[in-house]
């Protein structure tokens, strides 16, 4: 009965016994704390860190910059269009064994598109100069033998004749493989790729749908133009060298500054219009070829006397937000945005009239963003 006590007491707890101390004093206990919490904050910073975001900017322009006013007299409907495109293709019909661009890629000019199957040609080739090294041979040797009056003059320009002409059949062949590299012919972007690996290629159209008639499609994006139709009745306003707005289809509210290249010098009988070139003077890469446009067709007025200059500065009418009732721009400067409020003195469907708070050659954000704020980084695509 004793022993059964006993154990019971081994597994009671012993309160009257005084609690072990803490071997970490509260100093260290302290300093580790405010360790992790100054690792805790820096990690946040890092991991929450601000990422500068991308705008599109506009140049701030004064309203008197080009001392003129001018109005529409003309609308006319067109396409954008490139004046510089070209379906690349090869010399000769050959297998693709490589493509090295995509749709999209911007290309230089000279730059290496696909490579062909050029086994044959290579054979041949170096069967070529093989014979034009030994035709050089001969006629280093008959050279030799005439000058040691050893061989006739005849022989000589035999053996002339033949290196020369051994020369030119091995330069053909270095001409073909040449050829079975296909390289780009001018600058531009990719818009469309035509031929994949394995794929027969050849500069003619073959029957039977199975061989490409090229490797892919390139425009020169500095080449776009808009083409538009102007009914012939009213054809005697348009002169080349006229200014020009143009409004893309996807974009309305976008004036963009154009002239008249040329008035095409025919007119289609059954649409009783005139097809008119127009360029467009400021290059953006939202322009792509095929869009739909709209141009108008500018009168310049010259100012009198007692015409009244406009004062102030113009930015896109979507470049200036509104907040508790005052008008705000979005100024970047130095990678960072600066909300500054400013005066808008006249509105039109495109452009606002600032006339206090902002200057002529600041950039500004070409659509106000209300979730951007004050020194917040940005940057410019």
């Amino acid at each position: 009965m004793s022993d059964k006590e006993d154990l019971l007491n081994n597994l009671k707890i012993d309160r009257s016994a005084p609690p072990a101390e803490d071997p970490m004093s509260p100093q260290v206990r302290y300093g580790i704390l405010g360790a992790i919490s100054v690792l805790i904050v820096f990690g946040w910073l890092f991991f929450t860190g601000e990422e500068p975001l991308e705008v599109t900017t506009f140049t701030v322009k004064e309203v008197n910059q080009n001392n003129m006013s001018t109005s529409s007299i003309l609308d006319a409907s067109g396409y954008v269009t490139a004046r510089r495109q070209a379906t690349v293709s090869s010399k000769i019909t050959g297998k693709v064994l490589k493509v090295y661009i995509e749709e999209g890629d911007l290309v230089e000019e000279g730059q290496l598109l696909a490579q062909l199957d050029d086994s044959t040609y290579v054979a041949e080739m170096n069967y070529a100069e093989a014979q034009f090294k030994e035709a050089k041979r001969i006629f280093n040797r008959t050279n030799e033998l005439m000058e040691g009056q050893l061989a006739s003059q005849a022989s000589l320009d035999a053996a002339r004749a033949n290196m020369d002409a051994l020369e030119a059949l091995f330069n053909v062949r270095k001409q073909l493989v040449s050829d079975m590299k296909i390289r780009a012919p001018f600058g531009g972007v990719v818009v469309f790729k035509a031929a994949q690996p394995g794929e027969m290629v050849s500069p003619v159209s073959a029957g039977g749908g199975f061989t490409k008639t090229g490797i892919c499609s390139i425009v020169d994006m500095d080449s776009l133009e808009i083409e538009v139709d102007v009914n012939e009745a009213f054809i005697n306003r348009v002169v080349p060298g006229q200014p020009a707005v143009a409004n893309l289809n996807a974009y309305p509210k976008w004036d963009i500054p154009a002239k008249v290249i040329a008035i095409i010098p025919t007119a289609d009988r059954n649409k009783a219009t005139v097809k008119v070139r127009i360029g467009l003077i400021e290059k953006d890469e939202r322009v792509l070829p095929d869009m739909g446009a709209r141009v108008s067709f500018l009168r310049k007025v010259e100012e009198t006397e007692n015409q009244v200059k406009k004062e102030g500065v113009m930015v896109p009418l979507n470049a200036v937000g509104e907040m508790d009732g005052a008008s705000y721009v979005l100024i970047v400067s130095k990678g960072k945005v600066k909300l500054n409020e400013v005066e808008v003195a006249e509105e039109t469907s495109n452009y606002a009239r600032i006339i206090s708070g902002l200057s002529s050659g600041l950039k500004v954000v070409a659509r106000f963003d209300y979730e951007l704020e004050d020194g917040q980084k940005v940057t410019i695509n």
